[in-house]
């Protein structure tokens, strides 16, 4: 087993892609997945196996799927091993194949994976001790503490250890680095909050708000949670009309929606609207508001001033998919009409058009002409190869939507690319065809040659444009 090829397939989705193994989960085909996890050494669905080994109580079947990924020593197997063992009682066992060897230099996150099978195994004091040397060096294990602690008596302790280094970082905020000791702050008051101590978090968050002690991410964001949790409507406005309000105003709205005053949410993002020089984030809010309550047309014209606008004010794209998450597919295409021309899109920054109205027909039933749509450009000359395989992909969907599995199943197979591939298996496993879904994904190695091919094609379309004078990148 070749532990770059697993890495890699953790890094970048490859080998049977999450989205083929869910559709495979889906349908119960447990079976297959146990089979691609020894043959094809396969992560994802070794993952998928497990899990589903796990939950209908076949541990030891579970532990043959994964001990083969486990013994190579990579960090992730050995996680999924050792819970394995733990849920099957074989907690010894468990513990040694989670402690790292070698003591310290290790990556610190295998201390945190160690610490979480501590917890498993009931040995949450031990997972504690191992976790204190390391605290101050990796805020994700600050995080970590406190989630692996949570309902297991231990709040006063991790008080304890929290509190020392929340009051370091207020102390002296600026002598800390990137990977940071800011996050004990809203830490602290988490923790305080679920041992009961709700008015002491938040207005020790609170005043951490109001002194700007913040971090990479926003303290913010902790407090306004912390108060819709709560119910701190009136603490919420204030923050959602001072100096704060940008953070503030979705948690607002959504606490005003959880207590049936809408229309105080509509007037507070209208007035929002009208007073902010930079609006678009409101109008967002306006947007989903009004959609929520199946006001579509007054959704779509609160917004409809932008859709001719560039790039990050333009809300062309949030208003389709809102109309589309509420069912209204037929609405959403109604705005791509005037707006489909090359000169639009090139003008506007709006390349996502095209993919997304072909998906949308397809949502509202117009299957067939979403296909004559993308055969009729199919002979122009695409920006790059790989549109190709997005288009021959779409028709593939398109025509197993409109019932024509076959058809679409005979027009995947004859395209090439790893994109159309992963398509192929969808429509199969939907077919209940999981074996030849498994089959139709490439192996890691030529996923991993097709990768290599399309960074060299960027990789020179950019060198070109930079001789031209200008610059280009990739559309991902």
């Amino acid at each position: 087993m070749n532990l770059d090829d697993l890495q890699w397939q953790l890094d970048n989705h490859g080998g049977v892609p999450p989205r083929v193994v869910d559709a495979i989960v889906e349908r119960g085909a447990l079976e297959q997945l146990v089979e691609a996890a020894r043959e094809r050494e396969d992560w994802f669905c070794a993952q998928a196996a497990v899990r589903g080994l796990c939950a209908a109580g076949a541990f030891e079947r579970a532990w043959s799927v994964i001990e083969p990924f486990a013994v190579t020593g990579w960090q992730p197997a050995l996680r999924v091993g050792a819970d394995v063992l733990v849920r099957s009682g074989r907690v010894r066992e468990a513990l040694e194949l989670a402690h790292p060897e070698g003591g310290d230099g290790k990556p610190l996150g295998v201390w945190q994976d160690y610490a979480e099978v501590l917890v498993e195994a009931g040995r949450v004091d031990e997972a504690i001790d191992m976790l204190v040397p390391y605290l101050r060096e990796d805020w994700a294990l600050l995080r970590s503490l406190v989630r692996m602690t949570e309902g297991q008596g231990r709040d006063e302790r991790v008080l304890k250890l929290l509190t020392p280094i929340a009051e370091e970082f207020r102390a002296s905020p600026g002598r800390c680095g990137v990977r940071d000791l800011w996050i004990a702050l809203p830490l602290q008051a988490l923790v305080l909050e679920r041992s009961g101590r709700v008015d002491e978090a938040i207005h020790q968050l609170g005043a951490d708000v109001a002194a700007r002690r913040y971090g990479p991410q926003n303290t913010v964001d902790y407090y306004t949670q912390m108060l819709a949790r709560n119910g701190k409507i009136e603490e919420l406005h204030e923050l959602a009309t001072g100096p704060q309000q940008r953070d503030a105003s979705r948690p607002y709205v959504e606490a005003l929606e959880n207590l049936d005053r809408a229309d105080e949410a509509e007037a507070f993002l209208r007035e929002r609207i009208r007073a902010t020089e930079y609006p678009t984030g409101y109008e967002s809010q306006l947007l989903v508001l009004l959609a929520g309550q199946g006001r579509f047309d007054e959704a779509v014209a609160a917004v409809a001033h932008t859709f001719d606008d560039l790039y990050d004010s333009n809300l062309l794209q949030p208003a389709m998919l809102v109309l589309a998450e509420h069912g209204r597919p037929d609405l959403a295409l109604e705005l791509t009409e005037g707006r489909r021309s090359v000169e639009f899109m090139e003008e506007s920054g709006q390349y996502w058009l095209p993919s997304t109205r072909w998906w949308l027909m397809g949502e509202a039933g117009r299957c067939r002409e979403a296909i004559a749509e993308i055969e009729a450009i199919r002979d122009a000359e695409p920006p790059s190869p790989f549109e190709v395989d997005d288009r021959n992909a779409t028709i593939g969907l398109l025509l197993a939507k409109d019932g024509r599995e076959e058809e679409a199943v005979a027009h995947l197979r004859q395209c090439p690319g790893y994109g159309v591939t992963t398509e192929l298996a969808l429509v199969l496993a939907g077919q209940g065809r999981f074996a030849e879904a498994i089959a139709a994904i490439p192996g890691v190695a030529a996923q991993r040659e097709e990768k290599r091919r399309e960074q060299a094609y960027w990789d020179e379309r950019k060198k070109a444009a930079g001789d031209r004078g200008c610059t280009e990148e990739p559309p991902f």
